[in-house]
Order: C-alpha cells, then structure tokens, then sequence
C-alpha cells in the first residue's frame, strides 16, 4: 500500500506533502529526497535513526532533515507526515534567519535535528498539517502562498520551542544578542566545511577575531570552533563511509584532504577506529538515503 501523497510543482518550485501509516511505512526507505528539505512529524511510539543517533519518541515529535540519513526502524498505531520542499519554494534567511532555512533547526552545531512537542503544541502542528493538506487538495490559485504561510507557521512555533529546549538550559543558555553569532557558524560550516578546515577561515567570514571567536563559545558553555569544524567533518565521512561505495582516498579528496594518509590520522585518532575498520565495523547497515 502506498502513503496518501500531495504535491505542488512548477519548474522552480516544489512541496510535498506525504502521510504513513504502519502498513505503508516501509515505502519510506524508498522514496529518495535527499536533496531537499523535510520536516517529518512522528507520533509517540516511534523508534528510527537519524545518521548515527538513534530516537524513540515519547511524545509527538517534529524532526528537521536536510542531507541526514533516515531510518525508521519500527512506526507506530498513528500517522508520521512527510514534508520536503526545495529552496525556491521556502528559503527566506534574507528576510529572517533565525526562521530560515538554515536558522537554528537545520544545520545547527548541537546536530540536535528535533524538537519534541506537548499536547497543545502537538494540537497546533497537527493542525497546520491538515490545512496544507486541505490547500494541495483544492488546488486554487492562492494554494502556494498559503502553503507557504502555514509552513512558515510551523518553523516560527518549532524555532520557539528548540531554543527553550536546547538554548535556555542550566547547561547552555545563549541570550538573544549572542545567536547571530551561533547561528552564522553553523550555516556558514554547513556550506564550507569540505574546504574550510580551520577557525581562521570563518573567523574571516564572520568578520571577527579568531580568538574572539574562540572566546564566545567558550562564554557560552560550546564546544571550541575547531572541534565544531572537525566534528562535522567526522560525520560527513561517517556519511560516506557507511552509505555509499566511495574508497577512502577519495572521501579524504572529497572532504578537501589532498593528503589521504592525515585524514586517515585524523579519523582514526578522534574516532578510535580506522576509516576502513569502521566501514567494515557497519557494513551490514542498510545503504538508503531521504
């Protein structure tokens, strides 16, 4: 059986819009939109993985997918819904990062890809989901904006709600005047981590000193920014390591290595285990991608 599914298209633009049950959830491992955006709402009693860090959802719970790895290991009696959009359809960081495409759920530095919801939250999301649904079914000529003003809706209500389950902690507590700077390292290691390996380099892009750099995570209870830089450097060849073919020498050349043999230092000691040992270590993992 296949999930219900809705979509909008024209040549620049796309959102779609797809419903699983426990009958069809298998199906997927077998859609690819891997180079799109996704939300994905997953009920309570869900267990799946997102790259190497594995969920179980207690309550209704939001998760915010660009190029991860997504699997679904075991659904539940309610539906998950599946959404993905391209950028031409919904990217607005010009107008507000915080809520865009590359604002704090995609893409930040923690790799924390969810936000988990209680009943009234659930309540709202739920029911913005069954509008953009209503608005992909009538398919009237004002269908694309409001599509677009439920799913803005849906970032504003989960930006909210991230922040005070990741930000506004004992543990980490970044006040408002400081997130421009969290923000921007992390879009800006997210576009140019493959060729930017060091702090000097976003330092530069961020138009500060890199020792001020240093210094502001360090204030705010983060990771340095050159461990940020290596750790997403790390998963990224985790990625490629366990989902795809590609030897090692080339996932190094890949990753901006010219020199195979200091990545594979590199790896090995921050990973404890060699690039080829740790492939060998999860071959018998399933090889899809969304």
């Amino acid at each position: 059986m296949l999930p219900q599914s809705f979509i909008f298209e024209d040549p620049y633009k796309k959102f779609g819009f797809n419903i699983f049950t426990q009958e069809n959830l298998n199906t997927l491992k077998e859609n690819k939109f891997h180079s799109e955006i996704k939300i994905f709402f997953v009920p309570s009693g869900y267990e799946l993985s997102v790259d190497f860090n594995h969920y179980k959802t207690e309550v209704p719970t939001l998760f915010f997918l660009t190029n991860q790895y997504l699997d679904v290991k075991k659904g539940g009696i309610d539906e998950s819904v599946l959404l993905y959009y391209n950028r031409d359809f919904y990217c607005i960081q010009i107008h507000d990062k915080e809520v865009a495409c590359d604002g704090l759920l995609f893409h930040n530095i923690f790799e924390i890809p969810k936000v988990e919801l209680d009943s009234d939250e659930a309540t709202i999301i739920k029911s913005l989901l069954h509008n953009i649904k209503d608005e992909l079914e009538w398919k009237q000529s004002s269908n694309e904006e409001m599509i677009r003003t439920y799913l803005k809706q849906i970032i504003i209500h989960s930006t909210r709600k991230w922040k005070k389950q990741n930000l506004e902690t004992d543990v980490v507590n970044i006040p408002n005047n400081e997130l421009d700077v969290f923000r921007d390292f992390s879009r800006n290691l997210e576009i140019h981590f493959r060729e930017k390996h060091n702090v000097v380099d976003y330092a530069e892009i961020l138009r500060i000193a890199p020792k001020t750099l240093t210094h502001k995570f360090k204030h705010l209870n983060l990771e340095s920014p050159n461990q940020l830089i290596i750790n997403r450097i790390l998963l990224e060849a985790k990625r490629l390591l366990f989902y795809t073919d590609k030897p090692v020498k080339e996932i190094a050349y890949d990753l901006g290595y010219e020199d195979p043999a200091y990545f594979n230092r590199l790896f090995t000691n921050k990973v404890g285990s060699t690039p080829a040992n740790f492939k060998k270590n999860y071959s018998s993992g399933k090889k899809y991608n969304i």
